[in-house]
């Protein structure tokens, strides 16, 4: 059953068009990831869903209601929370207090900072201290720890193992499986293909604001997806 629907996206800043005509969907209790290169649009996709960017046509459905023109504080409230790229923590604030403003516009719901560090227990024992002198690995955390804090129903991940270790990219995949068991469907945004492949249901391709390739993930190999990610 769909949860989020886009359908004939189009996103502009100002005179320039950033997504033309893009359709994607998320079911409830999936992973989805969208791929492609740098500059294929897949961040705007993501600022248009969470109502950043409001200069669009098309049609945004989420949990049947259409949020389209909804503000984005009002579409978080509905429960659509972000881990952006680079993260965005307050650097002045220890781990604890980055993790609590994700409660600001929380639903109600099952995520507690208990059940966020169950689930990176490595932040329970640096929980007091600046958010500035943590590793990316763990800024990571505090900031899916912060999105999950809003209990949201679709969580959009935003480049999640940019500038980060193999090992420490492989440690927050893992988590994925226990959140979906909470009730949370992803959206992923990724550039790093294989990766994608393994996390997701389904993968959407694009290319220059456009949707190159769909479908099952497991259904295509690396040649087809390097031709659609590529455009040769």
């Amino acid at each position: 059953m769909p949860l989020l629907e886009v359908d004939n996206l189009q996103v502009f800043y100002g005179d320039f068009q950033a997504l033309f005509g893009v359709s994607v969907k998320v079911d409830k209790g999936e992973t989805v990831s969208i791929i492609g290169a740098n500059g294929a649009g897949k961040s705007t996709l993501l600022r248009a869903i969470t109502g950043i960017n409001r200069e669009k046509t098309g049609r945004i459905q989420f949990d049947s209601a259409d949020i389209t023109a909804m503000r984005a504080h009002l579409i978080a409230r509905c429960g659509i929370s972000i881990v952006p790229e680079g993260r965005r923590l307050f650097p002045s604030l220890s781990v604890e207090d980055n993790l609590l403003t994700g409660t600001a516009t929380a639903r109600a719901g099952e995520w507690t900072l208990d059940k966020v560090y169950d689930l990176f227990p490595m932040l329970r024992a640096i929980r007091a201290h600046p958010s500035a002198r943590i590793s990316g690995g763990q800024q990571q955390m505090v900031a899916i720890g912060r999105a999950l804090l809003a209990n949201p129903l679709l969580l959009l991940c935003d480049e999640l193992s940019l500038g980060l270790a193999p090992k420490v990219i492989n440690d927050i995949y893992a988590q994925f499986d226990h959140i979906r068991e909470r009730g949370v469907s992803i959206l992923l945004v990724e550039q790093d293909v294989m990766r994608a492949i393994a996390a997701s249901d389904r993968i959407y391709c694009f290319l220059e604001g456009r949707v190159s390739l769909q479908g099952i993930a497991k259904n295509f190999g690396v040649d087809e997806i390097s031709r659609a990610y590529f455009g040769t």
